[in-house]
């Protein structure tokens, strides 16, 4: 079975206009009023995607995206009326893969849709081979997109786990924001820069033994980050 991508969006004449768009580019989709009944199926089914409004009838897109988080690492895409940099911000914070300001173009959304999942799935890294770092303290595996830190499983989402690894490739070598956006996220847009520190805080509060003081992402400061783990031979 197919899984679906879930709409969850009050506003039915604009989840209307994206389920025919992204019906017609060959995808399943279903459409939630309410936040409490895309959770409710994304309980029973694992949705291939979630294109989320932020401000619901019944509880906050925020509070959504969070216990659908829980559920899994399928992306999430917050469609929202705030425009403000910080509320984008935020939203990357909770795990979100993107984010749309309304008004938008169907056409778009849907060729963001297309490049979330591309940056989700698996064919890109399935030929590489499990890297290990500082005597076995860490390990990453591009093929199950799996990450461990002392042999306890390191839960990253997607997004933070390809931009983990990126920066793992090449140790030591300095990414510009621009840069990691472009080599682990697939495209530009204005203000995504930012994201990347959000994405970056996350991933220290996972793998960092103090994330306030890091010493496995480093920040250069002016320009962007570093990994500074040594590769095991």
């Amino acid at each position: 079975m197919t899984s679906p991508i879930i709409i969850v969006e009050d506003d039915r004449k604009i989840a209307n206009i994206v389920k025919v768009y992204l019906e017609n580019n060959g995808f399943k989709v279903i459409h939630f009023e309410k936040g409490r009944d895309a959770i409710d199926f994304a309980l029973k089914q694992v949705p291939l995607l979630v294109i989320l409004d932020l401000k619901l009838p019944d509880i906050s897109g925020e509070a959504v995206c969070q216990e659908l988080k829980e559920i899994g690492d399928f992306p999430i895409i917050m469609l929202t009326a705030k425009s403000q940099e910080e509320e984008r911000i935020t939203g990357f914070a909770l795990g979100a893969d993107d984010y749309v300001v309304k008004p938008f173009s169907p056409k778009e959304l849907v060729y963001r849709v297309k490049a979330v999942l591309k940056r989700a799935r698996k064919d890109d890294l399935d030929k590489t081979y499990p890297i290990s770092f500082n005597n076995g303290l860490l390990k990453i595996d591009g093929r199950s997109y799996e990450v461990k830190k002392r042999d306890k499983p390191v839960e990253l989402t997607p997004t933070e786990f390809r931009l983990f690894f990126v920066l793992a490739s090449y140790p030591q070598k300095v990414f510009t924001r621009e840069e990691l956006v472009e080599k682990a996220l697939g495209y530009q847009f204005e203000g995504y820069e930012r994201s990347i520190d959000a994405h970056i805080k996350n991933i220290r509060r996972k793998i960092e033994d103090d994330p306030k003081n890091p010493n496995l992402i480093l920040t250069v400061y002016g320009v962007g980050y570093r990994f500074s783990g040594k590769k095991d031979v």
